[in-house]
């Protein structure tokens, strides 16, 4: 998956510009923070250090709610650091996350402290457990308890008494209760495995089982006298996942129900469940190859199971998050009508579309008809009355806030101002009438506003970016250029292009490609770019990104499904025939083309230099997937089959397979300590080059991981690394 991003700097000389600078921190775009809006009140919370402050919206002023003096454990001096933070239904309680632990890509385990709101007390939940081992604390419905993961077992804690009680006994490394493995983790946003009855009597949680998963050791030769490995459960393309069940305990008891899914628990993923009422759960199931979806509602008491909703398609259903393109979250499914019927999102009709599902009877009715994607759900009104999505029917590049009424079968309405033209996201408040408004376009820095909705008026600039945009003005940064590109397949694709600051329509320039092109990312947006970008287009190159077919664009069904067991052949064709396009502008030297990508777009790098050398010149592709049979299970499954039916489109759509034709420069860059995309596709690479007897140039970076940013200096190296080898192989400036 592409996991570029850049920092942004200024210098302090007027119209500077360097890499130094660039990742140095001095100056970063201002971001409001993580906002989190109160249940009971119309305002929001957001950390300030150790201080939580609270805006109240009907008086239009910041308060201080909890203060670091506040936050002082008995005989420590200073306060504690809040990395996270959870409310009691009632408000009057606070779980704080703090001195935690990285698990996989975030920091999930650590410490829980609960502040009471009304007499200052400050105390530790979990204490007698080791250090930095809770994870996922919440509190039952009537906030009397709080539940919590330690070492893959759930315990649930009395908050009157202190009493700590261990609900299971079973947890190891490999059997998982309340929280997930690698591959759920990564490819279904699956971290909190375990959730509160309605009435705190019970808690519904996942139990793991991955005693089949073989584990893949990374070498650490650095930081020790003698090497040692690190064991990392991983399931490859072919083995078997995980098994996974779903488990009701009765927190008083300890008695067990586990819910009766049908099916071999080895060939099916359970990525998302949730209560309904007090004895009912609902829970999704997914088969092996991704391409059928079941929701079962399950008797909590019983075990019993009742299929409510199915759907099918000839490719695949994505289940990350309500987000098209932002996945991240483990999003439930919204409960209407009084908790008759939930929303669902399906492609069935050949758009991206919500529909309502009676659980009584499955019957299903559409929300949003019409020929358009909703490229992000956000909630149903506090009335039931309208649904608030984002979308951009007219222009793929942009995302907009949009309503539709839910008893009228109507065309959706803009509620995002004409003047708010780029990429516009929105954080929507419980009861739905006020959004957290985030804008920024190719020519405008991120601003985040409060509004008022459905009006979008608006009640207080949050973050206005205004000094940014000022010191950004110092430099004579190009303006930001959106085009269409009709391959000779008739394909037609979105890219932008930043031109150099000097720009002479009678020179020819260099261009160097930005890809990505697989079902986990859009780079051709109307947003706010990296100031990476800027600094090479200043340095005299064509700075260009297309979205190919297989990019999560709101185009239809047929645009993102048409990869299917095809990722490597469809995506880099397509890039390849656009970049003939291009080649054949009066402005662009045919003989200076280069192409960088990371993950996703590292592998699409390989494909592109291999598969094309008459096109491409230079490559840089960092932490690339060489052999699709390498990767998760989870991830290249579903958009490419089983093996076992068809392992020549894997092979097909492998860069490894084609790197006999290189021509090209060559920069291979890889951490050796990336538990993502391991540091074998790059030896496996290796030696099939060594083979052909081609050249190449190659970056290890030792036991940096999938984002090659840790240790000292690392990034500011890397970007340097890549800059140079473009100078010196595709030489910038207009000639």
């Amino acid at each position: 998956r592409s996991i570029f991003s850049a920092f942004v700097s200024f210098g302090q000389q007027k119209g500077e510009l360097t890499l130094d600078l660039i990742f140095s921190g001095q100056l970063r775009l201002e971001q409001p923070g993580a906002l989190e809006w109160m249940q009971l009140t119309d305002g929001f919370t957001k950390l300030e250090g150790s201080s939580l402050k609270f805006y109240d919206i009907k008086k239009g002023e910041w308060n201080t709610l909890v203060s670091p003096e506040e936050l002082k454990p008995a005989g420590i001096d200073d306060p504690l650091s809040i990395e996270g933070y959870a409310w009691s239904s009632d408000e009057t309680k606070l779980l704080i996350f703090t001195n935690t632990r990285r698990v996989w890509r975030e920091n999930t385990r650590g410490d829980y402290w609960l502040f009471d709101m009304k007499n200052k007390s400050l105390t530790q939940v979990g204490k007698s457990l080791p250090e930095s081992s809770l994870m996922f604390a919440k509190f039952s419905t009537d906030n009397t308890k709080v539940a919590y993961v330690s070492r893959n077992n759930l315990y649930v804690e009395d908050l009157l008494s202190g009493d700590i009680n261990q609900l299971t006994s079973d947890g190891t490394e490999d059997i998982i209760n309340g929280t997930f493995d690698w591959a759920y983790e990564e490819e279904f946003s699956c971290r909190d495995g375990f959730r509160w009855s309605d009435d705190g009597k019970r808690i519904a949680f996942w139990q793991i089982d991955a005693s089949g998963i073989k584990d893949f050791l990374m070498i650490n030769n650095t930081d020790s006298l003698y090497s040692f490995t690190i064991p990392v459960q991983y399931p490859k393309v072919g083995q078997d996942p995980s098994s996974a069940k779903i488990g009701v305990m009765d927190v008083t008891s300890k008695n067990i129900k586990w819910m009766e899914i049908p099916g071999d628990s080895r060939q099916h993923y359970l990525p998302r469940m949730q209560w309904i009422a007090s004895d009912q759960i609902l829970v999704q199931q997914l088969n092996r190859k991704q391409n059928n979806l079941k929701i079962f509602q399950c008797d909590a008491a019983s075990g019993d199971v009742r299929l409510v909703y199915e759907e099918t398609d000839e490719a695949w259903i994505e289940m990350g998050s309500n987000d098209l393109t932002a996945r991240g979250s483990m999003d439930d499914l919204t409960i209407t009508s009084g908790g008759k019927s939930f929303l669902v999102m399906t492609e069935n009709d050949g758009w991206r579309h919500m529909y309502e599902v009676e659980i009584a009877t499955g019957k299903e009715k559409l929300l949003t008809p019409g020929d358009y994607d909703i490229a992000a759900f956000y909630q149903m009104d506090e009335k039931g009355d309208y649904l608030y999505f984002n979308a951009s029917p007219d222009n793929a590049t942009q995302r907009y806030l949009y309503r539709v009424a839910t008893d009228r079968n109507g065309a959706p309405e803009r509620v995002t101002p004409e003047a708010f033209t780029g990429i516009n996201q929105y954080n929507i408040s419980p009861n739905g009438k006020y959004a957290i408004h985030s804008f920024s376009n190719a020519s405008t820095p991120s601003t985040h506003t409060l509004v008022r909705l459905p009006k979008h008026q608006e009640e207080k600039v949050l973050v206005s970016n205004e000094s940014y945009k000022n010191k950004m003005a110092s430099f004579d940064l190009p303006k930001a250029e959106f085009f269409k590109v009709k391959t000779s397949d008739g394909v037609e694709m979105d890219g932008r292009m930043l031109k150099p600051t000097d720009f002479d329509p009678g020179k020819k320039y260099p261009v160097l490609f930005h890809v990505y092109g697989e079902p986990w990312g859009q780079t051709a947006v109307d947003s706010w770019m990296s100031l990476w970008d800027y600094f090479l287009a200043r340095e005299g190159y064509l700075v260009i990104t297309m979205d190919n077919r297989g990019t999560p664009a709101p185009k239809g069904r047929a645009w993102r499904k048409s990869i299917y067991r095809k990722i490597g052949v469809v995506n880099s064709r397509d890039q390849a025939m656009a970049a003939k396009e291009v080649m054949k502008w009066d402005f662009v030297d045919p003989e200076r083309i280069a192409v960088w990508g990371w993950s996703g777009g590292g592998s699409m790098t390989l494909n592109l230099l291999f598969r094309y050398p008459e096109i491409y010149q230079t490559g840089i592709a960092i932490a690339a997937v060489a052999n699709q049979l390498y990767y998760d299970n989870i991830y290249q499954e579903r958009y490419m089959g089983v093996p076992w039916e068809n392992e020549k489109d894997f092979m097909e759509g492998s860069p490894v397979t084609y790197a006999k034709y290189l021509e090209g420069n060559l920069l291979l860059i890889h951490g050796t300590g990336d538990d993502n995309v391991h540091y074998q596709n790059a030896e496996a690479l290796i030696n099939e080059l060594v083979a052909q007897n081609k050249q190449f140039d190659l970056m290890v970076y030792p036991n940096r991981s999938h984002g090659i940013n840790e240790g000292k200096g690392t990034t500011l190296h890397l970007y340097n690394l890549m800059y140079r080898y473009l100078k010196e192989h595709t030489p910038a400036g207009g000639r």
